[in-house]
């Protein structure tokens, strides 16, 4: 068996974020900037914006496929830098294809489309394989924090790029926009291939002979048998599905019902997402003090869904009811379930067979995706449905947020249902020694 690596001292998480914030960057104006650009400016329907980012979540489903890849090879930083590549290359396409569209429409729709295949792949490659690393080399006690320093930078630097980019695109052209999205896709790899700089070291050996070259179905299939391994990924996706399903009707639901302005819901956007952060920070400095990680992702799928429930009865009451209190509630139980499901993902990703961490995290990064990509579709949909069976807009705003609920209970049976101990008839894994020297 190889020698344990290093695990990362706080230095290099922070390098890691900066990598994640990267990622992020490049996202942010391919999803909301485009978004915006396509409906507004362009006056295209808002449809095709959505399959755009939902298909932009459907290519992530390669991401077994990939985390494979690097398995196979021993090291993680190719493929990072690789996606990160592609990532940038989607974004400056999608770009181009957004200012082809006005002066040939269908080309140009279609060169949107292959553009966000490709981010997705970009997305998929680097992505899986930052968090493999983070998996494999940040040590027990410090997953929950290094999960929340990296969320954070992510969160930062999604904020930074649309202030700053904002900014720069007005007053508004095709050519100013190409200018913006190729500055930013190549800051962005820049930055990251920098944080990223002898951050790996060697990495693991790649398989013995007798072992290089296994078959990506039976190495998906050995992880897929794994009955903690199967039960999480169904976790991951059910959870997040409730996650991203109230994204697109909590803004509407406060202006139907109570009365709030545009500016005044997307404040209401702000205090929930900041209520994300509080819960992430909470998870962080209580750690495992105060419970362990599969403690604080049932409590915080069961806080959720008591939040849903008290949206619900704000359906009912209208504006006696405490909204504002509910909705930053709701972030801070998000925020904690969803960091305490990530340092989950990064322990379970080192159980069973050793070689295996990319499929796994793969699967259950797939997993989140295409929750992600369904959410806003299923939640949108279940309204406008319940809109057309109820009539009342408060009822059938409170039938989805109902619903929703369920989910977050149903997730919670299933985090409690997952092995919180490592598994003493596993195969041993790389990095468990507890004493080893520190990176920066």
């Amino acid at each position: 068996m190889s020698a344990p690596l290093a695990h990362f001292g706080w230095f290099t998480v922070f390098r890691l974020g900066l990598v994640q914030a990267c990622i992020g960057a490049m996202v942010v104006l391919t999803t909301s900037t485009l978004n915006r650009i396509m409906v507004v400016e362009l006056a295209l329907p808002a449809l095709l914006p959505g399959l755009l980012v939902a298909v932009h979540y459907m290519v992530q489903m390669l991401r077994p496929r990939m985390g494979f890849g690097s398995d196979v090879g021993g090291r993680r930083t190719p493929w990072i830098i690789g996606g990160l590549a592609v990532l940038g290359l989607g974004a400056i396409g999608a770009a181009a294809s957004v200012a082809l569209i006005p002066v040939a429409r269908v080309p140009g729709i279609v060169a949107a489309f292959v553009s966000f295949v490709v981010i997705g792949l970009g997305v998929g490659a680097a992505g899986t394989s930052l968090l493999v690393l983070l998996a494999q080399r940040v040590a027990e006690q410090r997953r929950a924090p290094a999960a929340t320093i990296v969320w954070m930078m992510m969160i930062l630097g999604l904020a930074v790029t649309a202030g700053v980019a904002g900014k720069l695109l007005d007053p508004y052209s095709p050519a100013r926009l190409m200018t913006v999205m190729t500055g930013v896709a190549v800051l962005a790899f820049v930055l990251a291939n920098l944080a990223l700089y002898r951050v790996e070291g060697a990495g693991r050996p790649p398989a013995a002979d007798s072992e290089a070259k296994p078959d990506f179905r039976q190495a998906l299939a050995e992880v897929w048998a794994d009955g903690d391994a199967r039960r999480f990924t169904v976790f991951i996706f059910v959870s997040m599905l409730a996650f991203s399903a109230q994204d697109l009707i909590l803004e509407p639901f406060a202006g139907t019902v109570f009365g709030f302005t545009p500016g005044e819901s997307t404040s209401l956007s702000g205090m929930q997402h900041g209520g994300v952060l509080t819960g992430m920070i909470l998870v962080a400095l209580a750690g495992q003090r105060l419970g362990s990680l599969r403690a604080w992702s049932v409590g915080g799928c069961l806080a959720s869904a008591l939040c849903l429930a008290s949206l619900v009865g704000a359906g009912i009451v209208g504006p006696g009811w405490p909204f504002k209190a509910t909705v930053f509630l709701l972030g801070v139980a998000n925020g904690a379930f969803s960091i305490a499901a990530v340092g989950s993902m990064m322990r379970l990703a080192g159980e069973g067979r050793q070689g295996r961490e990319g499929v796994r995290m793969g699967l259950w990064g797939a997993a989140q995706a295409v929750a992600f990509g369904l959410g806003g579709v299923v939640g949108t949909g279940a309204s406008d449905l319940a809109h057309w069976l109820l009539g009342e807009s408060s009822v059938a705003y409170s039938s989805v947020f109902a619903a929703e609920a369920l989910l977050f209970v149903v997730s919670a049976f299933l985090a409690a249902k997952i092995d919180a101990r490592p598994r003493a008839t596993a195969t041993p894994r790389l990095f468990v020694e507890p004493a080893v020297a520190k990176v920066e």
